[in-house]
């Protein structure tokens, strides 16, 4: 299991199932599969059964015939994770794109969506209303998101290097990331594996993708995204060998 200094969220069911479905192109599996994959990675088959029913119910998958799948809402989520294990990068020239909030929300839960989509998008908050990134990322705003903005692109007074550790603290997030290195050396089980792989993902949503230049020294984003892709392999060959069917296809 990964070390206990390193937390890592206990495999349930409901995140298994999850893991599985937003890792697989199409999104979408037998029910039969689902429950073998669950029992091979140590859950019980009556909580496999009871947490896909759950979900169908909760609006998390729909269902047809005996086939799962993701609901459009964790489809959109399987696009930003996607997006976040192999980003759409561009070679940076110093610009910053500038993000201004032109329409305001209409209520506390529309602010804070809209909060989460900028943050999503990899940008970070300069002040109240204003965002801001480098611009070596391809946008990834929704349409009505952008015409809720105003977007500039230019050059900060500010050194590029202090601005990116203010808005992004990218220290932190390398100082995470080597800890779920360190925890998929330590796992001795698939299933463990499994955890740490799934905590890998969601830390790679929260990566800045910041250029090159602004980086620390030993930047560990593309070890990180080396050994999750390590571990995909695994995974499928875990779910051929072990379960006895190909699995849907990993990206």
């Amino acid at each position: 299991m990964p070390a206990a200094s390193t937390p890592v969220r206990a495999l349930t069911a409901r995140s298994a199932i999850l893991s599985v479905l937003l890792g697989a192109h199409p999104a979408e599996a037998p029910a039969g599969w689902i429950v073998r994959v669950g029992t091979g990675l140590g859950l019980q088959e009556s909580a496999v059964r009871a947490a896909l029913t759950r979900m169908v119910a909760a609006g998390d998958l729909e269902r047809s015939d005996a086939t799962y799948r993701l609901s459009e809402r964790l489809a959109e989520r399987q696009r930003r994770q996607d997006a976040a294990v192999s980003p759409d990068l561009r070679p940076w020239d110093g610009r910053w794109v500038l993000a201004v909030v032109t329409v305001g929300a209409t209520d506390s839960t529309d602010r804070a969506a809209f909060r989460d989509t900028l943050r999503q998008a990899r940008f970070g908050e300069l002040r109240e209303g204003v965002w801001t990134r480098p611009d070596n990322l391809a946008l990834a705003l929704p349409a009505a998101a952008r015409d809720r903005l105003a977007l500039f692109h230019g050059e900060p007074e500010e050194p590029a290097h202090t601005l990116a550790r203010r808005l992004f603290d990218p220290d932190r997030w390398a100082a995470r990331a080597g800890e779920l290195l360190a925890a998929f050396t330590t796992a001795d089980t698939i299933g463990a594996r499994f955890e740490v792989a799934a905590a890998t993902v969601r830390h790679l949503l929260d990566d800045p993708v910041l250029p090159a230049e602004l980086l620390p020294a030993d930047w560990p984003g593309a070890a990180v995204r080396a050994r999750y892709a390590e571990f995909r392999d695994e995974f499928y060959a875990f779910a051929t060998d072990h379960i006895g069917e190909n699995p849907p296809q990993t990206a």
